[in-house]
């Protein structure tokens, strides 16, 4: 009887499983799928960065207008005298085709004019970039069509043309990328519609005047001459970098001018003539490198299609993911239905890494198969059926379930195996003395505004990882991170006479650990974020805050106030650090900051919120 239900459990089980991956399998096919595409963004950019930077084709050639460009010619953008002079000096080298990554849409003066349209005329094999404008500034590709190799071209609300004067002289294309969430360029769409006009894009405009050949559309891809190029939903190209700036060899726009580049640099290759310049904004984030220009991802999309080196990712390479898939997910299902066990879970987990591995290996050789696809099809069937196996056949690991939940109620770090054996700790609130410390970022939200959330991120990370290594090593407990800034405890989950001590020595620690991390910051980073830090002791009332499905432990009361307005002591006084003297003196003679002399002071002062004054010590690195 047991069995027999078992058996069609399976059954229902596989099915409703193969169903599942089909469904969202489907999604995938029209390229269309949000949740499963940022989780393919994030492997992307693993894998890419496991396979490691590659040597490009010696095929395209950046000239680059830097700094030492924008210095010469004394403005930015460079006036177009002095871009005419860059075109000439390009097109005496030589090069197969001249692609120009600027926006060359507003009159300048007639003679700098006048000069640039002569220049491109006599090159005769240049490419102008366009724009592409979309409503609400998104970019969308519409749903394919089957058979219709333009069923999915995205569809513009109107194209940014150059000057006709130099449009007249030259070819013309989109230069519009498609990125993902965190702004990392995943693709270069090859078709732009708008109204009755299609444009090609910059990319592919400037291979086919390279190549001496008009790209022909065809389901699937393009067809440069004899070339086939395969490409995704929408006519759009896969990036694959070859690594970090300068990767593709790049020159500076001076030198050119200057006679100092090479004629094997620019003779028979493609040169792309765009901005680096500091500050430029025309910039992407790649699994690389943060900030690659933009210049570069349109001479990388070059590259490909010139090399035909570029990864495959079309409609038969995600009918492929979807196959797969299914494929797995099922026999997952029934690998866990054979073997209830540890064999069973030694099957799943080699027919998982077999998956993953055959994915990394199709990667690596330029074949784009989908990584998250495969595990957004197989983790909830099998976090379902698993969690159905056990509740059919086993009741087990009861006492550490309710640890597990109490647990995981508790947000503050180092206090995990107290709570194990007291699990009742801080239920009833307990007032007892303790040091708080606080530190925060400054600066902290400008900056998030100005770098992006991915930058803000990383930033926030190393800050993290500073705070809870110093604070493990005082002996403290980060009672909650807050953004930017955290919370710090010494007292919990017992009092101990060094508490205020190791107060003392995580805040000079912290001080001294936080100026030396914004050293590794970049310098545009660095002087955009300060840090700031205040320390004191005194009574608290130590209690459990939250609901009953999620609670922290945190202190409370007057002397977790002035720890916090201790922080706008130090920025007041233009330091770092700012302690109470209540907190040295319960440190005691013997602190190591007493005894190195490392805090000036005290000082008598006022903080906000509360009546009379507080005497503090300071701390700067050059009182260190």
């Amino acid at each position: 009887m047991i069995g027999g239900f078992r058996r069609h459990f399976t059954a229902v089980a596989l099915v409703l499983s193969g169903f599942w991956a089909l469904a969202i399998g489907l999604g995938h096919l029209d390229g269309d799928n949000g949740l499963i595409d940022r989780l393919e963004a994030t492997l992307t950019d693993l894998r890419t960065t496991i396979r490691g930077p590659q040597t490009p084709p010696r095929i395209v050639t950046i000239v680059a207008i830097d700094d030492a460009s924008a210095a010469s010619a004394g403005a930015y953008p460079l006036p177009r005298a002095t871009l005419a002079k860059v075109v000439d000096a390009v097109a005496r080298l030589l090069p197969k085709a001249l692609a120009v990554d600027m926006l060359l849409v507003d009159a300048g003066p007639e003679e700098g004019d006048e000069a640039l349209a002569t220049a491109l005329g006599q090159q005769g094999r240049a490419v102008l970039a366009a724009a592409a404008v979309f409503a609400g500034e998104v970019q969308e590709t519409a749903a394919p069509s089957a058979g219709d190799p333009l069923g999915a071209i995205a569809d513009a609300d109107r194209l940014i043309l150059p000057l006709a004067r130099f449009a007249d002289v030259a070819s013309v294309g989109v230069v519009n990328v498609a990125t993902d969430e965190s702004g990392v360029p995943r693709a270069i769409p090859m078709l732009f519609r708008s109204g009755n006009r299609l444009e090609s894009a910059f990319a592919l405009r400037a291979a086919a005047v390279a190549l001496g050949n008009q790209p022909s559309i065809e389901p699937g891809g393009l067809r440069l001459g004899e070339r086939f190029i395969r490409t995704d939903t929408g006519q759009q190209l896969p990036l694959s970098f070859y690594g970090p700036r300068g990767s593709i060899r790049t020159v500076s726009a001076v030198d050119l001018l200057d006679g100092k580049v090479s004629t094997e640099d620019i003779a028979g290759r493609v040169v792309v003539l765009g901005a680096t310049v500091t500050g430029g904004g025309d910039v992407f984030a790649t699994p690389f490198d943060p900030v690659l220009p933009g210049v570069e991802v349109m001479a990388t999309a070059i590259t490909h299609l010139v090399a035909g080196d570029g990864m495959v990712r079309d409609a038969t390479v995600r009918q492929v993911d979807l196959a797969l898939a299914v494929a797995l997910t099922v026999l997952v299902i029934g690998l866990l239905a054979w073997r209830r066990n540890l064999w069973g879970l030694v099957a799943i987990a080699l027919a998982m890494l077999a998956t993953l591995a055959a994915n990394m290996l199709a990667f690596q050789n330029g074949i784009w198969l989908s990584a998250a696809l495969p595990l957004a099809a197989v983790m909830p069937p099998l976090a379902l059926f698993g969690a159905a196996q056990l509740w059919l056949g086993r009741r087990r690991a009861t006492y550490f379930a309710e640890q597990s939940q109490r647990l995981q109620r508790i947000q503050a770090p180092g206090m995990v195996e107290w709570l194990a054996t007291h699990p009742e700790f801080l239920a009833t609130p307990v007032r007892q003395n303790a040091a708080i410390v606080f530190i925060d970022l400054s600066g902290f939200t400008g900056l998030s505004e100005a770098i992006g959330p991915s930058e803000t991120r990383d930033l926030l990370d190393g800050f993290y990882q500073c705070v809870d290594q110093e604070v493990t090593a005082s002996g403290g407990a980060i009672t909650s991170f807050m953004g930017d800034g955290a919370m710090i405890l010494f007292g919990l989950p017992e009092a101990s006479d060094a508490d205020a001590a190791g107060a003392i020595r995580c805040c000079v620690q912290l001080a001294r650990r936080m100026a030396a991390w914004r050293l590794t910051l970049p310098p545009s980073v660095a002087s955009r974020v300060g840090y700031k830090i205040g320390g004191h002791y005194g009574p608290v009332v130590a209690s459990r805050l939250g609901t009953q499905n999620r609670q922290q432990i945190t202190a409370t009361g007057d002397t977790v106030n002035a720890a916090s307005r201790l922080m706008e002591v130090a920025s007041r006084n233009g330091v770092p650090l700012a302690v109470s003297d209540d907190l040295l003196l319960a440190a005691g003679p013997d602190s190591a900051a007493r005894r190195e002399g490392i805090l000036v002071g005290p000082l008598d002062t006022t903080i906000r919120g509360r009546a009379g004054q507080i005497s503090v010590w300071l701390w700067s690195p050059d009182s260190a």
